[in-house]
């Protein structure tokens, strides 16, 4: 079935069906590629030159150079948001990822007749898919689960690049998978045993009406939390501070959640099974992700929830399917 989506690759608009990258490519070999992933409010983009300038840090750190300026990308990613805005529902939010590569090395260059160039992809896709399953989650909390994989420091790689090597992750997300419970969510350590971020979000404690983040040396410094702590935590006359933090910290704090793009933020009522504070969703984060969702014009939460409900034929077929939450042996 063609979708009637469209992405842009290398210079081209193309039917969603017919992206093809080369199997020589250095995403596949070497898992060399960085993105980043939006979001829409009223199909109104958030914070899109914000991914973008980091999209650019990235790229500058591992020396991709791309034919287009960071005027021209957003241009582009405009684009695809127009062709495939008819083709979406009037109360869908777009999904754009945009990913990059160093495309085909230079020893396979004989195979493209001398010619290798960086791999540019924008894809455009319903929001409600990333969010299809997580609506009971805005009211029980998820509880955050160490794994034995820790995070990788960024003396070994840089996590502020954002950036498709991810098996570390993935090796936490299956570890917590077989934990029992069906809410726990991966929470990293660093190899000193200080709390980094999860599996494509970043954390947060609340203890004493201040709000504190890990240390961000060895996090990926996230558009969403850097949203809570410059514009939402002033306009609710919040402090926040930077520093290291131990699970006993989690444990003694008095609210906690997640952060990322796609669901704004998540309350994290428990670690290992240990209550944080109550053990209930909490006042500060209520009127956080509320104050976004006044910011944005939009509920985010019964958003979350409606499409959940919409797309419930979805989310049971997910749970049949392996995800980055979810495997299969």
């Amino acid at each position: 079935m063609d979708s009637g989506r469209i992405i842009y690759l290398n210079g081209e608009f193309l039917p969603e069906k017919q992206a093809r990258i080369s199997v020589y490519d250095s995403a596949l070999m070497f898992g060399d590629m960085v993105f980043e992933m939006t979001r829409s409010f009223n199909k109104k983009q958030f914070k899109i030159r914000e991914h973008l300038e980091r999209l650019y840090r990235s790229m500058d750190y591992l020396h991709i150079k791309i034919p287009h300026t960071i005027e021209e990308l957003e241009k582009i990613c405009y684009e695809v948001l127009d062709r495939n805005d008819k083709v979406f529902a009037e109360h869908d939010e777009h999904r754009l990822m945009v990913n990059i590569s160093r495309g085909p090395l230079s020893f396979y260059s004989e195979i493209f007749d001398g010619k290798v160039e960086p791999t540019v992809v924008i894809t455009d896709f319903p929001f409600k898919w990333t969010v299809a399953t997580m609506g009971p989650l805005f009211d029980t909390g998820v509880n955050a689960a160490i794994p034995s994989q820790r995070a990788i420091p960024a003396s070994l790689q840089e996590p502020k690049v954002k950036n498709r090597s991810r098996m570390f992750y993935m090796m936490a997300n299956i570890e917590v998978s077989n934990m029992s419970g069906d809410r726990n969510w991966a929470l990293l350590l660093d190899p000193d045993g200080f709390i980094t971020e999860g599996t494509g979000s970043n954390f947060f404690i609340i203890k004493d009406n201040k709000l504190i983040c890990p240390e961000p040396r060895n996090i990926l410094r996230g558009v969403s939390m850097e949203y809570v702590i410059n514009e939402l935590a002033p306009a609710l006359g919040l402090e926040h501070e930077y520093r290291n933090i131990e699970p006993y910290d989690v444990m003694n704090a008095d609210e906690a959640f997640y952060t990322a793009t796609p669901f704004c933020m998540v309350p994290c009522t428990s670690i290992n099974n240990y209550k944080i504070g109550d053990g209930k969703v909490g006042p500060i984060y209520t009127k956080l992700i509320t104050k976004w969702g006044e910011n944005v014009g939009v509920d985010i939460i019964k958003q979350i929830k409606d499409y959940g409900e919409e797309v419930s034929d979805l989310r049971a077929k997910q749970k049949t399917m392996p995800s980055t939450y979810q495997f299969v042996k």
